[in-house]
């Protein structure tokens, strides 16, 4: 069974359609018990880096969540801001993350290029650069959804899933082990985000 983290932050509602549209089982998890028999899990996210760290330690699924992905090796899944989260820390904010990825959340404004328009939002390419099967049978030219003013810098390159471009290239998907992350969103990316989806589910 899927469980979709719902800690106050996502739109779970649009991964529940998803998932409806593909006949996949999926379920909300609110609280730790509800996450206890999770075969995967999905770590939705918008917002501020902080506020989502705030409100997941809030949630009482962190210990939990740790368990899983960490102990049993439960496929994980963030999207955008719980991509963001697996990393270590954020140039938005002072909280620590769930450090599960070894990097560090940047600002585009960092850039100090006043021509890019922040947030970046729009659908963007985004290219693997690895053999993750969360791209598979994802065309070429596949493009997805973005809505993000930062992003994640990974310390090690062989972390580094998929990239994409604004300003500069930047990582636009992690993957170490059991562990995936995206800084789109697959439930706003029409048929690509369904088929990434669908992939995640068949991992």
């Amino acid at each position: 069974m899927i469980k979709i983290v719902d800690y106050g932050l996502g739109n779970i509602l649009a991964l529940l359609n998803v998932y409806k549209r593909l006949n996949i089982e999926v379920s909300i998890a609110k609280n730790a018990d509800d996450l206890q028999s999770a075969l995967k899990v999905i770590l939705p996210g918008v917002g501020a880096f902080d506020h989502a760290m705030e409100l997941l330690n809030r949630s009482g699924m962190r210990e939990v969540l740790d368990e899983l992905v960490l102990g049993k090796r439960v496929p994980v899944l963030g999207i955008c801001v719980g991509m963001q989260i697996l990393a270590r820390s954020s140039d938005e904010g002072q909280a620590p993350g769930l450090g599960w990825i070894n990097g560090h959340v940047k600002g585009f404004k960092s850039l100090q290029q006043d021509e890019l328009l922040l947030p970046h939002m729009g659908w963007n390419d985004a290219k693997p650069v690895s053999n993750t099967k969360l791209f598979d049978q994802l065309e070429s030219n596949a493009r997805f959804y973005f809505l993000h003013s930062y992003y994640l810098r990974c310390e090690r390159q062989e972390d580094i899933a998929a990239m994409s471009s604004y300003g500069t290239d930047f990582t636009c998907a992690v993957n170490v082990g059991n562990i995936y992350g995206v800084q789109f969103h697959p439930e706003k990316s029409h048929h690509f985000g369904a088929q990434l989806l669908k992939n995640f589910a068949e991992l």
